[in-house]
């Protein structure tokens, strides 16, 4: 039999339910924030390469179970430190957002969040990668997705 060095109730899978619980709040604000982001976002200037409305829901569903995970196997590791402490920060930023964008229409204070957004983004796979390579692939998507929706937003204040 193997012994291991982690925390006990590290290895449970219960252990993942507060980081879904965080990114589900994070998810329900947001959605409580963007009551008409339909019609928002169909009233703006939008730049030629803008997604159509419906695709954002399924994206961030998938993307939210996937920074759950991602905080989990990182907490699993080492408990809380660092990379941790980023990951709650960016999801602040992340929960920031959809009410600065939508339900404020403060679309370049939105910006500011979201440029913030992708370098915590960034800074935590950094810091991700020593700790756990699964926690950080599963962190690129989510970078990639906020990267691409910051030129959505800089193209949405350049013609609004």
């Amino acid at each position: 039999m193997t012994t291991t060095s982690a925390a006990p109730g590290t290895r449970s899978w219960l252990s993942l339910l507060p980081f879904l619980a965080a990114v589900a709040a994070v998810a329900v604000v947001g959605g409580l924030a963007a009551g008409s982001a339909g019609d928002t976002y169909r009233d703006l200037d939008l730049p030629p390469f803008a997604p159509p409305s419906w695709l954002f829901g399924p994206v961030w569903s998938v993307l939210y179970v996937m920074i759950g995970v991602a905080g989990w196997l990182l907490w699993r590791t080492r408990g809380w430190d660092a990379a941790l402490t980023l990951w709650a920060v960016q999801l602040v930023l992340n929960l920031a957002w959809t009410p600065l964008f939508f339900a404020a229409s403060r679309y370049t204070l939105a910006l500011v969040d979201i440029v913030a957004l992708a370098l915590m983004i960034l800074g935590l796979i950094w810091l991700a990668r020593s700790r756990s390579t699964t926690a950080a692939w599963l962190l690129v998507p989510y970078a990639a997705w906020v990267c691409f929706a910051t030129a959505l937003n800089a193209g949405i204040v350049i013609l609004n």
